[in-house]
């Protein structure tokens, strides 16, 4: 599990002591494609990361077919994003074939950013601006929609 957290960008922030706690608190589980790592609605208590496979980020529209937000490849983050607060997730994820991903209990890690905000700053930044990225994309994508409408 070290080996996991260690390997991503935004865990090289962490000291081994750290990479150990936030490693108690997580586990690899696998997601056969289709099945859904997460859906729209349940409670955001997870962070996760993508190990293996591919998983597709969406947003359910009801009757309508569900609006592809991103498709996520090795080592994107996914998830609660501690920083927000959110009680529930916002979106659907979907494993699009197989897939290993690492599953962290947010307030476990929330924790050990919280213990050390030398560590707990820029690892929040660094996910708030993977967040928000992939907001703006939305927001281009969601753009593009209403104008093909018109």
């Amino acid at each position: 599990m070290a080996k996991a957290l260690s390997s991503h960008d935004v865990f090289s922030f962490l000291r081994p002591q750290q990479i150990k706690k936030v490693s108690e608190v997580s586990e690899v589980i696998s997601v056969k494609a289709g099945n859904p790592v997460f859906s729209h609605g349940e409670p955001s208590e997870f962070l996760f990361a993508v190990l293996e496979g591919a998983v597709r980020l969406q947003l359910p529209r009801g009757n309508e077919e569900d609006l592809k937000i991103e498709d996520l490849s090795t080592g994107i983050l996914f998830g609660s994003c501690m920083c927000f607060d959110r009680k529930s997730y916002a979106l659907t994820a979907v494993a699009l074939e197989d897939a290993r991903v690492l599953k962290i209990d947010a307030a476990g890690f929330k924790k050990v950013m919280d213990d050390d905000l030398t560590v707990g700053y820029p690892v929040q930044r660094m996910i708030s601006r993977t967040y928000f990225s992939r907001y703006l994309e939305t927001m281009k994508k969601l753009q593009l929609m209403g104008e093909s409408v018109l």
